[in-house]
């Protein structure tokens, strides 16, 4: 008889191999399980308990009358059929509601201390007596602020609310606090114990990178639970009753990825660590990998988008098991946020030492991360030799953490108390400074008057001259707030240079606003942006207006508010964009400026219906939009750095002539000098000097310009998740292609035709120069002005370039002589001036600006340069 070669295993040995794989998954059972000692459900409103498709019982309201305080409340009860959009699993708790007329607290006796799950159902039903959707209301624990002011208004759907907070006291309280004249609604409450080894008080802090710790000591708020590569996983298949949502709706590069599916059983939970409490068996045996990755570009990364609220930090939870290798030590790959590396060459065999062993991370991002209220997760290959070139991820999780008024929603904590960065309402700080001052200068200016009226009473009535000089600029009602008008006051000011900073702006009633937009009517919105929406309002005399509303519980939008209303204050020129007035009355925020019909000058190169705007018709909108810059820099009274250049930042009036807008991100920095300060800005456009010396310089504006000025050529986004990797980013994909020769590859094709080589040249080259890894060896923004009217100049002579525009050429070749230096001051003198009738006839030179202009707010992906 032939003998097997492998070794026969002994009877003892079986036994005690089968006794210990039997104790392994008997802990792994012990482990998916989960007895909550605290376990509160409520369907309210209802009369009879309530059985859900998972098992679970909720209880009714007159089981729970002890738990319950409340002077008056009403029941209210549907028998009919509820939307479709209502989750089958969890209809029956729709279809009653508890509507509280005053303040009502839930108080429960807590058995074990440590985090709950509270979980809130919503949804407005229809009532005779109650209209639901007109509900305003509060919600909040015995600390944190859950719901401010919250409306199920615009909600056809329901609305679910998941939180886990802390609790240290063997009381805990839910209270619903109705606003003034209106009610509070709930259709059903969990109050549950979570896991003691659900979250950890530690992370992996993002940006800078560290770690973070203090979990505990905040209240999250579930706002994704994805189950990457799988179908949603209900509540009856989750222990802890957590439901996770497919990842399709947020995989913005399906066709650059592959789903793989195994067996729940194939599954191996470590003995300790992971357990099926932290995700499910179904999470783990889904996954999403590249495809074909022996095939596919080297840097392209997975990516998922989710939209978050900018002004929070966010507990990302990342969870790995990999079902894809063969073997270990194949799987090597890095971990982006928002283009930030979280994780470099994750070795998920070194984790587990096995495969199909589940594997989480936990991260902090900061607020001061995010862009454009969205975070964007990635994951692609390390490009290291020894591995696949693949990446796989099989679910995550986004939680919004408690901010500084222990709050998840807004600055306002449990007390009433606003714990934004200032204590005064927004923007009263700003008047309160501004009316000191102008109430100082009035009392300066009553005894010049008193003394002038002494000496020359008659002279003083027949000129009156002293109140055209005592009113600012800026102080002619919106009905006359033309550039006839404008110009009118400037010729009774005697001046010449309409650039000098204005006074404070007009106060605008919160009615007169209201009536302006047919009550913030949203079919007047015509943008959207981190600090709220803008609408088009058209004031009592027919004149059109952008009136933008800001979000008052956002601490962003406190910020920019404050900001762009200083800023604006100060700042008259051509090229920025112009603010009429202002309101904070009631707790709103709201900036109100003249209207720009053809909006922002990203609409006119991609990703609308428009026409292509010719290059000449480009090349005058960029030298706008640089002398815009060049005054901010060089010609306010003090040197303002933007910090936000881009194209949906320019704005353009019916005749195209740029203005630079959005000033909320603005600072003052002096020319020459560093500034430390938290980076902000939109990720693409942002200065990776900037980013890694958190040092602000007037350089940053110049790299993002230098951005702005190749998206302009090129006609796309400066970040496209969709491309191979090594083309997301065009900055990089630009210079790559200049050093190769290929520029003209990713050119516009749509207008390549009609560039003059010779106008080509000087403006790849200066835009190349604004690209400049070091703040220092990048030009300012005079030069960037000077060559791109050159090549304005270029391009409208291109048949006939003369010997002294060839000389010119000869200045602006990689070394730069002492001639451009020559020409600086008459360059700044040429961008700083209102273009008066020594340089009307220049060929750059805008058509008159007799336009309006609003902020308009177009977001576009951005991220950092991947690489960095």
């Amino acid at each position: 008889m032939e003998v097997n070669n492998k070794e026969i295993l002994k009877p003892s040995f079986v036994s005690t191999l089968f006794v210990q794989h039997l104790l392994f998954f008997s802990l792994a059972k012990c482990d998916s399980t989960f007895s909550p000692p605290v376990n509160y459900l409520i369907d309210c409103g209802s009369s009879h308990p309530t059985q859900l498709k998972d098992g679970r019982t909720f209880k009714s309201d007159r089981e729970t009358t002890s738990l319950l305080s409340t002077a008056e409340d009403v029941q209210i009860s549907l028998d009919s059929n509820l939307s479709s959009a209502v989750p089958s699993s969890s209809l029956p708790l729709y279809q009653s509601a508890r509507v509280f007329q005053e303040e009502s607290t839930y108080s429960f006796y807590i058995s074990k201390t440590g985090r709950l799950w509270i979980r809130l159902y919503f949804f407005p039903l229809s009532h005779p007596s109650y209209n639901l959707t007109s509900a305003v209301f509060s919600v909040q624990t015995d600390q944190y602020m859950l719901l401010h002011e919250f409306s199920a208004q615009n909600n056809d759907s329901p609305v679910f609310k998941e939180y886990l907070v802390g609790v240290s006291d063997s009381r805990f309280s839910l209270k619903f606090k109705p606003k003034k004249n209106s009610f509070a609604f709930i259709n059903a409450i969990e109050v549950v114990s979570a896991p003691d080894t659900l979250i950890s008080d530690s992370a992996t802090a993002i940006s800078p990178l560290g770690e973070f710790k203090g979990l505990s000591k905040s209240a999250l708020q579930v706002s994704y639970r994805i189950n990457v590569g799988g179908p949603t996983i209900t509540t009856e298949n989750d222990t802890l009753s957590r439901t996770w949502e497919s990842d399709e709706s947020y995989n913005i590069f399906p066709q650059g990825s592959e789903t793989v599916v195994v067996s729940n059983e194939s599954i191996k939970y470590p003995p300790t660590g992971v357990t099926p409490l932290i995700a499910p068996y179904s999470v783990y045996a889904s996954a999403v990998h590249m495809k074909e990755p022996s095939v596919m570009e080297p840097n392209f990364n997975l990516s998922w988008l989710v939209n978050v609220d900018s002004s929070y930090s966010y507990l990302i939870r990342m969870h790995f098991c990999d079902i894809v290798s063969e073997s270990l030590n194949q799987l090597y790959f890095n971990v982006y946020f928002n283009g930030i590396e979280g994780l470099s060459a994750l070795d998920l065999s070194s984790q587990t030492n096995a495969l199909a062993t589940p594997f989480y991370k936990d991260f902090v991002l900061s607020s001061s991360a995010i862009a454009n209220g969205s975070i964007l997760i990635q994951v692609g290959p390390a490009n290291l030799q020894q591995s696949t070139a693949d990446a796989i991820l099989n679910g995550f999780e986004v939680m919004k953490m408690s901010n500084n008024a222990d709050s998840l929603d807004g600055l306002f904590s449990i007390h009433g108390k606003y714990k934004g960065q200032s204590s005064l309402s927004k923007g009263m700080k700003i008047l309160a400074s501004v009316g000191i001052a102008v109430a100082v200068i009035s009392m300066l200016l009553t005894s010049m008057i008193c003394i002038r009226r002494k000496k020359r009473p008659q002279v003083w009535e027949q000129d009156n001259r002293f109140s055209s000089w005592l009113l600012p600029v800026c102080s002619c009602k919106s009905s006359c707030r033309s550039s006839t008008a404008y110009n009118s006051c400037i010729s009774k000011r005697d001046h010449s240079n309409s650039i000098t900073p204005t006074g404070p702006k007009r106060f605008f009633p919160i009615s007169e606003l209201r009536q302006a937009t047919d009550n913030f009517d949203e079919k007047r919105v015509i943008g959207v942006g981190g600090f709220g929406k803008v609408y088009l309002g058209t004031l009592e005399d027919g004149t059109k207006v952008a009136i933008k509303r800001g979000n008052g519980s956002s601490e962003q939008g406190i910020n920019e508010f404050r900001t762009e209303l200083e800023m604006l204050s100060k700042l008259r020129h051509r090229h920025l964009v112009s603010l009429i007035g202002f309101c904070d009355e009631n707790s709103e925020m709201v900036l109100v400026y003249e209207y720009m019909a053809n909006g922002p000058f990203r609409s006119h190169l991609y990703g609308s219906n428009l026409p292509p705007l010719p290059w000449q018709e480009r090349l005058k909108i960029c030298i706008g939009a640089a002398r815009g810059l060049h005054y901010l820099h060089t010609g306010a009274a003090q040197s303002i750095t933007h910090r936000d250049v881009k194209p949906t930042n320019i704005l353009l009036d019916e005749n195209y002539v740029a203005k630079v807008s959005d000033f909320g991100l603005s600072k003052v920095v002096p020319e020459k000098a560093q500034v430390s300060t938290v980076v902000k800005g939109s990720l693409g456009y942002l200065d990776p000097e900037y980013y890694m010396s958190q040092q602000l310089t007037q350089k940053s504006d110049i790299y993002s310009f230098g951005v702005v000025l190749f998206e302009v050529l090129c006609a796309r986004p400066v970040i496209c998740p969709t491309l191979p990797r090594e083309e997301i980013n065009l900055a990089e994909l630009a210079l790559k292609q200049l050093k190769k020769g290929a520029f003209h590859e990713i050119i516009d094709q749509r207008i390549i035709e009609t560039i003059s080589p010779q106008s080509l040249q000087v403006y790849v080259r200066i835009a190349e120069r604004c690209l400049a890894d070091s703040g220092v060896d990048r030009p300012g923004i005079g030069d960037v002005l000077w060559n791109l009217e050159y090549a304005f100049h270029l391009q409208e002579g291109s048949s006939q370039i003369d010997a002294d525009e060839d000389t010119r050429e000869s200045i602006v070749t990689k070394e730069y002589s002492d001639a451009v230096e020559s020409h600086e001051d008459k360059r700044e003198s040429m961008a700083t001036s209102e273009y008066t009738d020594d340089t009307a006839g220049h060929p750059c030179d805008p058509v008159s600006d007799t336009s309006n202009c609003t902020d308009i707010f177009v977001f576009s992906d951005s991220q950092l340069k991947l690489d960095r």
